[in-house]
């Protein structure tokens, strides 16, 4: 497709001023592996499968992206791999604690150099199998003694409804995660994500895995580029809504074609069929690269204030136009992310009182994913953190939208006060929550019917 790909002078010169100004950057090729030939009935067997499958299919995958980024001049933060989800690939064992394969998929990604892989998962929306009850014994120490997997569960769809059951069950075991990495902040539970509608080729983590449509193997691509974005609407202070729509979908196609153009690069040169490309505005905590900043450059005072949901889905919208039309296969999620504690404009916004947790729930409405890596207190109820899933789960399902949760109950923490990650993921201030009980709904259990919507056959 060499038409695809062919650059004016003038575009290349704008994006050596998006590399080298404004944080635009691919922030991740995800290597996607097929792990369904390597379940046994022998747990120890499956492991030693595994480790040996990842190792040898991803063994040139840092170097060949760190290869590429040379080649043209682009960074490639993270190398990443997702696989089939774990409690598929446990269940022949007939174990009732699949750590043992977590900790396999941590040597392994250890072994290749990535810094995440993603796929200690389970797909529960309509109930459980012995494999995912047995993913879910195993969540809390999974992720306490290992250093690089994440982990993702489905707990609802809108052709399916919602698992009431499976998200009671993970409010106890996001507590539990939290107590057990007490000492680094409540740090496990960044690494779990609960989903609703949750896309199979996602190369994001935490919540990527390599889904059960997927090829045997396969690259996908994550870009991000809020700060490109923030830049070119802050170049035209007088534009009105339409006209900033349209600098915004124009941003997002450049952008777009040149995580493609990197994207099939990576493929060729490992042998490996390409997927698709993820455009997400995924902010860092690095000036600039915020998609609160974006919000407010569009006309807010500060994100959070009335107004700001219409603003996201402006934002949302363009971003997803622009990036159709500059690439052969979109996916993943594709949009803008608004996690708190990778966002100074978002942090900034929490501890200003800006932005509630209720405010930020009706923004993900119209975005990307959801409720993403915020802190709540340490001492709020199971059922509680339970509730706050099934609403985001709800207006997933009903919207026929991915949303998800990654909440930190931050362990001795207090609303006001804040909690310390570090490195990509950030420093989040502890939100407050609503402190009525919604105990006795969680407690029903059972599945909430899929939406009207469902029986759009």
């Amino acid at each position: 497709m060499p038409s695809l790909f062919s650059f004016t002078p003038e575009e290349i010169l704008e994006t050596i001023r998006m590399i080298q100004v404004e944080n635009l950057d691919i922030r991740t090729i995800t290597m996607g592996i097929s792990l369904r030939d390597c379940a046994t009935a022998s747990l120890e067997e499956t492991c030693r499968r595994v480790y040996d499958k990842i190792t040898r299919l991803a063994s040139d995958l840092v170097a060949v992206g760190e290869e590429v980024a040379a080649t043209y001049g682009i960074p490639i933060v993270n190398k990443r791999i997702a696989v089939t989800p774990i409690a598929q690939v446990g269940e022949p064992s007939g174990e009732d604690d699949l750590t043992p394969l977590a900790r396999a998929l941590d040597r392994a990604a250890e072994a290749v150099g990535v810094n995440f892989i993603g796929g200690f998962s389970a797909l529960v929306h309509k109930g459980f199998t012995h494999g995912d009850r047995a993913l879910f014994n195993s969540l809390p120490e999974a992720l306490a003694t290992t250093e690089r997997v994440c982990a993702s569960v489905n707990v609802a769809t809108t052709k399916a409804g919602m698992n009431m059951d499976a998200i009671t069950w993970l409010g106890h075991l996001i507590k539990e995660t939290a107590r057990l990495t007490a000492s680094r902040g409540g740090l496990g539970c960044a690494k779990l994500v609960t989903f609703c509608n949750a896309p199979e080729d996602n190369p994001f983590m935490a919540g990527a895995f390599h889904g059960p449509g997927e090829p045997e193997c396969v690259i996908n691509v994550g870009i991000s580029g809020p700060g490109a974005v923030l830049a070119a609407i802050r170049q035209y202070p007088k534009a009105d809504l339409g006209q900033l729509a349209t600098i915004i979908k124009n941003t997002a196609f450049k952008v777009t074609r040149m995580g493609e153009l990197v994207g099939r690069e990576v493929s060729k040169r490992l042998g490996v069929p390409f997927g698709i490309v993820d455009l997400s505005l995924a902010p860092t905590n690095a000036q600039g690269d915020s998609v609160a900043e974006i919000l407010e450059a569009i006309g807010l005072e500060r994100c959070g204030a009335h107004g700001t949901t219409a603003a996201l889905a402006l934002l949302n919208d363009a971003v997803k136009k622009g990036g159709a039309m500059a690439s052969s296969y979109v996916g993943g999620l594709s949009g803008a992310f608004i996690p708190v504690s990778e966002d100074n404009g978002m942090i900034r916004a929490v501890e200003s009182g800006a932005l509630s947790l209720e405010k930020l729930e009706a923004m993900t409405a119209v975005c990307s994913v959801g409720l993403d890596m915020f802190a709540v207190p340490g001492d709020t109820p199971a059922e509680v953190i339970a509730a706050i899933i099934a609403d985001e789960a709800a207006i997933g399902m009903i919207n026929n939208k991915t949303t998800a949760v990654r909440v930190i109950p931050a362990p001795g923490k207090k609303p006001g006060e804040t909690v310390e990650f570090g490195g990509l993921l950030g420093r989040a201030p502890v939100m407050e929550v609503n402190t009525y009980s919604p105990a006795a709904l969680v407690r029903r259990g059972g599945r909430i019917p899929a939406p009207l919507q469902a029986l759009g056959n």
